[in-house]
């Protein structure tokens, strides 16, 4: 609710939106106030914030595989004391879930009472062209201050990253940045199909307000589908490996991971071989297609 605040303070003010939500103001300052001093914050909520990092910490290590049960058992063996009630509680609050047999994990905040677009990809992640079906999708960074979150967009026809953010802030403003790269880069291309998972930053009204005045149509994948987004998760999945454990063992915060993001993004799109489109980089096979399209051209 705060965050919906924050979003349109500046058209409607502060008071006239808690006249209309069911929160006071106070809370909203209050809310604010602790975000700028978190340790004037209650224990119980330093004692979360401690515990959640360690329950990332132990759940990302397992590559999401654990449970709660699981993530408790690592904890007591890391020597860190708390009910396993505890762990079940902020995990479910985070939406941090193990692998079920039969079922796909979560990775993502959501929320069941928002509207949101269909699934226009059905897991079939092939495009006949650029800018037809782009994906989207974030991931965490431990640092010696604090998580860092990476946003990509990935179009899928040359599986090259058209945007991308690094930021301390897992909000709509860190996914609004790489959709307005991934726009301007792409010269505002229309009917793009931009799929992303359930994640609240994706489905909130800026951002989507954003998409239609741009003329991208929105899919969101289908809830509690591990593969509903498997393409923007194996880059996830390459950029934790040749960048973020490959580089080195800590990040200091969100300077040195940004840097060395947008130079793995430059050697990923002009020089990385990917198989996927006969081991030739993404700009290099988009550029053969529009080659072909200018000799097709000519010939007609």
């Amino acid at each position: 609710m705060v965050n919906s605040i924050d979003d349109h303070k500046n058209n409607y003010g502060i008071e006239p939106i808690c006249r209309v939500l069911p929160i006071a103001p106070s809370t909203y300052y209050r809310a604010k106030y602790l975000e700028c001093y978190p340790e004037q914050r209650s224990f119980r909520r330093q004692h979360d914030d401690f515990y959640t990092s360690e329950i990332r910490r132990i759940w990302q290590d397992s590559k999401c595989r654990y449970g709660a049960r699981k993530v408790w058992q690592q904890m007591k063996a890391d020597g860190i004391h708390v009910a396993r009630c505890t762990v079940e509680r902020l995990m479910k609050q985070h939406s941090l879930q193990g692998v079920w047999r039969g079922k796909g994990k979560i990775t993502t905040h959501s929320r069941d009472d928002q509207k949101r677009a269909d699934d226009l990809v059905n897991r079939n992640f092939n495009a006949h062209r650029p800018n037809q079906l782009w994906v989207a999708d974030f991931t965490y960074i431990k640092t010696m201050n604090g998580w860092v979150y990476t946003a990509f967009i990935i179009d899928v026809f040359a599986r090259a990253i058209v945007g991308w953010k690094v930021s301390n802030r897992m909000n709509t403003d860190m996914v609004m940045a790489a959709l307005n790269q991934a726009i301007a880069d792409r010269n505002k291309p229309k009917d793009v199909i931009y799929h992303s998972d359930r994640g609240v930053q994706y489905l909130s009204i800026r951002y989507t307000d954003r998409m239609d005045d741009s003329g991208v149509i929105a899919s969101v994948g289908t809830t509690g589908d591990s593969y509903d987004n498997a393409l923007a998760e194996t880059v996830n999945g390459l950029y934790k490996a040749e960048v973020i454990h490959y580089l080195k063992q800590s990040w200091t915060g969100v300077n040195d991971v940004e840097l060395a993001t947008f130079e793995w993004v430059d050697w990923f799109n002009k020089t990385r071989l990917h198989s996927t489109i006969g081991y030739v980089s993404p700009f290099e096979f988009e550029r053969r297609y529009y080659d072909n399209l200018n000799l097709l051209g000519e010939a007609a």
